[in-house]
């Protein structure tokens, strides 16, 4: 859902005066106890409780749940605290990846993890809006009738009007407040960056420092400029295809191809087969123009799946709308059902949908390959949602002298550069850098990693934006489109003939891979997580809902001595078996 995204100066004068905790009140206590958290080892594991209606200071609490990953040596108080996307996701699951991300900073620094309120292991409000069969993905992003059954389920444990950004930030510093820290150094991704930029207004005397990747700054109204912001994003990935001489010599119409494909799919859904995420057999769906424009959306959203868009066009064209079906209903499983879909519709239907001018939203997405179905399916779901506006105060720009980094991806088709210069014009001590290529992630960008890892580093030691030696940034770029075709189409393979595709492999700078067959299919785990793979011929399979990736075998003797990966690195991963 982090990609989802996003969607206050309090007035003036009362800028820096909403304390969580009100003058000569304590904070709420923390239970900690050492835990041991997977990727990272030792750790410290905690709670506190907070009034759900931290207004009224009475009535039901609610848990929020932490985990403090200790700095290797004496540790600061200003922690690195990153702060999850959405609305709706759970930052603790982020701990391996941030540890390792800021693992020049653990020496001296904590980092600090927590799951805003309905959120992850906090007091979840959960939605089941899709799901668990294929078919239950289809039709709106919000289904209105399983929003509105949902929020009648909650009706009675909980206040829905009162899991929004105020909330979640002030929540926050009592959690600071309780763990001793004086400031924080806070670390935004995509909505995460509104939750940042809204700590910074209402407590700006414990913020050290700030990072904003992807900016949805608080005067962004959801979904509104969606839709533009889209077509310049596929506008601009086309013409770097166009640029390239090999994608350009293998689709010299792909604005023709995707004209194409957007007039077969006006004349209603189109039957497709795809391959069922979860068992990995062929399913036949109705594929709609909706369901292709919110796939080809969030393929803009890394520079790694990006460049499949060339090829998922020109197939499409073709008649061969599998690539782009599959596609599309992998992401709405890994991205729009990923996170607290509660949370989502209380944030976004407080703070942006009330606020959009639909009449306008509605033009400006003419012409786009997005249309104005988003806007329409987030309008009635939050009909159906219960919330309470926020007031226009909470629209302003935030004003502050806290040092900002903020960092944006060049085709970002979620939080496109416009948004971060807006939000830099009232942060003095701030600076923006636009990285080429990127989406709304940095996937699929050689040279990103070590760039940008080294620039948050040393902008959180230094808390000086200014004064970065950014000149890395200039070398980044996309790795090359993709000019083969796709694989939908799978062959048969018994469970016996699978088993010779199973072992344990190991490649340089890369987590193990294991193969084993389960439930008569390949399967491939890389750090507990697994993907189903089916055989598309020879000694090639390729990842169910992700038909890019693929892994193709060595073999002798009939046993499997090493394996190929692309698709999920800019460079092939080659592994050799254990």
């Amino acid at each position: 859902m982090c990609v989802r995204k996003p969607f206050r100066l309090i007035a003036p004068l009362l800028t820096a005066a909403s304390p969580s905790i009100a003058a000569g009140q304590t904070p709420p206590r923390a239970a900690v106890a050492p835990c041991t958290v997977p990727g990272v080892g030792a750790a410290r594991c905690g709670s506190v409780e907070v009034w759900e209606n931290r207004a009224a200071g009475s009535g039901r609490k609610i848990t929020l749940r932490f985990v403090v990953v200790p700095a290797t040596g004496t540790a600061s108080d200003d922690p690195v605290v990153p702060i999850a996307g959405g609305p709706g996701q759970a930052t603790i699951p982020m701990a391996s990846y941030v540890a390792e991300q800021f693992r020049e900073l653990r020496q001296t620094r904590d980092i600090l993890l927590t799951d805003a309120r309905g959120t992850g292991t906090s007091t979840p409000i959960d939605c089941r809006l899709y799901g668990p069969s294929l078919p239950e993905y289809l039709g709106a992003f919000m289904p209105a009738g399983r929003v509105r059954r949902c929020a009648g389920e909650w009706a009675a444990r909980a206040d829905l009007a009162r899991y929004t950004t105020d909330d979640a930030v002030d929540d926050l510093d009592d959690i600071r407040a309780a763990l001793g820290y004086a400031r924080l150094n806070l670390y935004g991704t995509s909505y995460g960056t509104r939750t940042a930029l809204v700590y910074m207004r209402r407590h700006p005397q414990h913020v050290r420092s700030a990072i904003l990747h992807g900016v949805a700054h608080t005067g962004v109204r959801m979904p509104s400029g969606l839709a533009p912001a889209a077509q310049a994003s596929l506008d601009g990935v086309i013409g770097d295809c166009e640029r390239e001489a090999a994608c350009n010599a293998a689709f010299p119409a792909l604005r023709d191809d995707l004209r194409a494909i957007l007039g077969r799919l006006a004349a209603g859904p189109v039957q497709v087969t795809v391959a069922d995420a979860e068992t990995g057999e062929p399913v036949t769906i109705p594929f709609s123009r909706e369901l292709f424009a919110e796939g080809l959306r969030y393929m803009l959203y890394t520079a790694g799946n990006a460049a499949l868009i060339p090829t998922v066009l020109h197939q499409g064209a073709a008649g061969d709308l599998g690539p782009a079906a599959e596609l599309a209903f992998g992401m709405r499983r890994r991205i729009v059902n990923d996170g607290s879909h509660g949370v989502y519709l209380s944030v976004t239907c407080a703070e942006d949908v009330p606020f959009v001018d639909m009449d306008a939203a509605v033009r400006a997405s003419r012409g786009s390959f997005v249309g104005d179905s988003r806007l329409r399916d987030q309008a009635a779901a939050c009909a159906a949602w219960p919330s309470r506006p926020v007031g226009r105060a909470f629209l302003e720009p935030v004003r502050s002298d806290v040092p900002v980094l903020i960092l944006t991806g060049e085709n970002d088709p979620a939080t496109p550069p416009s948004q971060g210069n807006e939000a830099l014009r009232t942060l003095p001590n701030g600076r923006h850098l636009v990285i080429p290529d990127g989406g709304h992630g940095l996937g699929g960008l050689v040279g990103v990693e070590p760039c940008v890892s080294r620039l948050m580093v040393g902008f959180i030691r230094t808390a000086d934006a200014k004064g970065l030696d950014a000149s890395c940034v200039a070398s980044v770029h996309r790795i090359p489109f993709r000019t083969r075709p796709l694989a939908t189409r799978t062959v048969e393979m018994s469970p016996a003939e699978l088993a010779a595709y199973a072992g344990t492999f190991s490649a340089l700078g890369a987590p193990p891979l294991e193969t084993r067959v389960e439930n008569g299919r390949l399967v491939a785990h890389v750090q507990g997580e697994g993907m189903t793979m089916l055989p598309v011929g020879g000694n090639e399979f390729r990842a169910v809902g992700e038909p890019d990736i693929t892994v193709v075998f060595a073999r002798q003797g009939g046993v499997a001595t090493g394996v190929t990966v692309t698709g999920v690195a800019p460079e092939p991963i080659v592994y050799t078996r254990q």
